[in-house]
C-alpha cells in the first residue's frame, strides 16, 4: 500500500481486527444480544467487542494516544497531541437486520485538527483511507489501490444525494421533511443507506454527489470528513458554513461546483 503511511497502516490493521468480530456475528444476527441507549438507538454485543479489539490494537501500536469511542467514551492518554475517534459499527440497525451495509470508522486528530481517517466496509472488503495533504484512496477487494476524486457536477438535477433520517424520539423530523422535499424535487435521486461514514466515503468515491445529515456524533463523521476533503469535497456545517461540523453534527458535503445549489435547497 504505497499511499498508506505507518499511522494509516496501523489504523487499517485495527479496523480489520474489529471487522473479524462483526463478520462472525453478522452470520448469527438472530442470536445477538441487543440493548438500547435511547429510542431507536441500539447497541449490540458486536459493537462493544469490535470496539474492544480496535482499542487493543491501536493501544498496542500507538501507546499514549487518547481516544473518543462510541461505546466506551473518552479515554485519555499521555500523548496530548493525538486522539483516535472510533465508531466500531456505523450502521448498527442495518447490522441487526441482516443488511450488509455498515462500516468501521477510525479517525485521528493531531493537535486538535482532523488528520487521518480509515473507513472499512467489510462486507465489500473496501478500505477507504486518507491523510491530510496526501489524498484519498480506496483499497478494493482485489488489493488494487485507487485515487479518489469527487464528481465535478454542478447541476443538481444530474446528482444523487445521500442523507440520513433523524432517529425516533429525536427532534428535527419536520425540518428534515422540508429539506427532503426540496432536495427530492430538484435532484436526480435521494439515497438513505444508514451509515454516515460510508455516505461520506461514497461521496469521495463519486458514488454519491453530495450528502447532508443533522445531529451526527463525532465518531460518525471524523474519518469521513478527512477522506471526503482529501478527495476534493467541501465539508462544512450545514447552516453556518463553519468548516468544522464536529460540534453540531449538522453536516453537508459535496464537490465545490455543486455546493451553492445544494445549499440553496437546504436553507
Amino acid at each position: 500500500m504505497p499511499n498508506a503511511s505507518p499511522l494509516v497502516t496501523v489504523m487499517m490493521a485495527a479496523a480489520r481486527k474489529g471487522a473479524r468480530v462483526l463478520a462472525r456475528d453478522f452470520g448469527e444476527v438472530e442470536n445477538l444480544q441487543v440493548s438500547r441507549k435511547g429510542p431507536a438507538d441500539f447497541v449490540t454485543a458486536a459493537d462493544k467487542m469490535s470496539e474492544e479489539k480496535i482499542f487493543e490494537s491501536l493501544r498496542h501500536d500507538r501507546p499514549g494516544y487518547g481516544y473518543l469511542m462510541e461505546e466506551r467514551g473518552e479515554v485519555g492518554g499521555s500523548d496530548k497531541t493525538h486522539r483516535f475517534i472510533i465508531d466500531p459499527l456505523d450502521g448498527t440497525l442495518n447490522f441487526m437486520h441482516g443488511n450488509p451495509h455498515f462500516s468501521i470508522s477510525i479517525g485521528v486528530e493531531r493537535d486538535g485538527e482532523l488528520h487521518a481517517g480509515v473507513i472499512y466496509d467489510l462486507m465489500r472488503d473496501e478500505m477507504f483511507f486518507a491523510e491530510t495533504g496526501h489524498g484519498a484512496f480506496l483499497l478494493d477487494s482485489r488489493g488494487i489501490e485507487k485515487r479518489l476524486r469527487v464528481p465535478n457536477r454542478s447541476d443538481i438535477t444530474e446528482c444523487i444525494i445521500a442523507t440520513g433520517t433523524p432517529w425516533l424520539g429525536k427532534p428535527g423530523h419536520a425540518k428534515f421533511l422540508k429539506e427532503l422535499h426540496k432536495v427530492m424535487a430538484h435532484s436526480a435521486g435521494i439515497r438513505r443507506f444508514g451509515s454516515a461514514a460510508l455516505d461520506l466515503a461514497w461521496v469521495a468515491a463519486g458514488r454519491f454527489d453530495g450528502f447532508w445529515e443533522r445531529g451526527l456524533q463525532p465518531w460518525d463523521i471524523a474519518a469521513g470528513i478527512v477522506i471526503a476533503r482529501e478527495a476534493g469535497a467541501i465539508v462544512q456545517e450545514l447552516d453556518t458554513e463553519n468548516p468544522n461540523p464536529m460540534g453540531s453534527g449538522d453536516i453537508i458535503c459535496s464537490g465545490k461546483a455543486l455546493l451553492p445549489e445544494f445549499m440553496q435547497h437546504l436553507t
